[in-house]
């Protein structure tokens, strides 16, 4: 037993020669969670990659056998491509900045003066995930005005709708992490104004989660279906379903890869580069 002496714990010196045995279970629970671990990434890796193969093999394997990047090179020469191509592009610069530009400052306001407000916001972001798309593209056609109908903002601004489930989440988790209002009284004591405080403030701090968002709001848009097809706007999904399949019926399934696989690159990039960063602000 141990023994208490002038405030200072001794331990029973018949104890001290004995191994200290408490590390085992805990190395071997660690080697079983590792394991787990890794055989989980294994089965998600095989789910992806396992189906995203077989497409690009059906796509790229000529009749005779073998396989040829021939069909790569047919994609930039198929009528209409890029011309959705563009387009996508297009929406999905303009979508990620008009919804940064509407939620950034909303979420922050709703953080810093409004914190009861939160499950209200929640709420009001998932509806665009609730209604259906068909409903929701026709009820903008009659809704919108007439000017606004030619025009492909309206399927932008429809793309910035169906963006904020996942911009606010992300961006809630984000200042939820932050000791946000430390940081906005240290900035406006300094004589910074608002705009200069969540510019030079408060993005930087929010980096992982406005990456995530703006990855999100990409993916959403080169996804995208119902509404634009609805629209009459030819995006990439909706060239990918009207195209024609005469001359080459696989190019489409290879179009739908390679821009599978482009997503994927575009976040393996954005991740590497946000860890790259965060190494060196904490080294400096």
């Amino acid at each position: 037993m141990a023994s208490l002496e002038l405030g200072t714990l001794v331990a029973d010196p018949s104890t001290i020669d004995q191994p200290f045995r408490a590390d085992v279970p805990v190395t071997r629970r660690r080697r079983q969670i590792r394991w787990g671990r890794g055989v989980i990434l294994v089965l998600a890796a095989a789910y992806f990659i396992v189906p995203f193969y077989a497409a690009m093999a059906f796509s790229l394997q000529k009749p005779t056998g073998g396989f040829s990047l021939t069909p790569l090179s047919q994609i930039a020469s198929a009528p209409g491509f890029i011309s959705a191509l563009w387009l996508s592009t297009q929406m999905a610069v303009i979508t990620m900045a008009g919804v940064m530009l509407l939620m950034v400052p909303t979420v922050i306001y709703v953080h810093l003066r409004m914190p009861r407000f939160r499950r209200v916001m929640e709420v009001i972001t998932i509806l665009p995930i609730i209604i259906p798309p068909i409903a929701y593209a026709t009820g903008v056609l009659e809704s919108a005005p007439a000017w606004l109908r030619s025009s492909q903002y309206l399927l932008a601004i429809v793309y910035v709708i169906l963006a904020m489930p996942y911009v606010y989440r992300s961006l809630d988790s984000g200042l939820g992490a932050l000791d946000l209002k430390t940081l906005v009284e240290a900035s406006r004591s300094l004589g910074s104004g608002w705009i200069s405080t969540i510019w030079r403030v408060l993005v930087p701090n929010l980096r992982s989660a406005l990456m995530s968002a703006s990855v999100l709001t990409i993916a959403l848009v080169f996804g995208e279906f119902t509404i634009a097809n609805v629209d009459n706007w030819t995006t990439l999904p909706v060239w990918i379903y009207n195209a024609p399949t005469t001359d080459n019926p696989r190019i489409t399934t290879l179009v739908a890869m390679v821009a599978l696989l482009a997503t994927c690159v575009v976040l393996t990039l954005i991740v590497t580069l946000d860890r790259s960063q965060s190494r060196n602000s904490r080294r400096s």
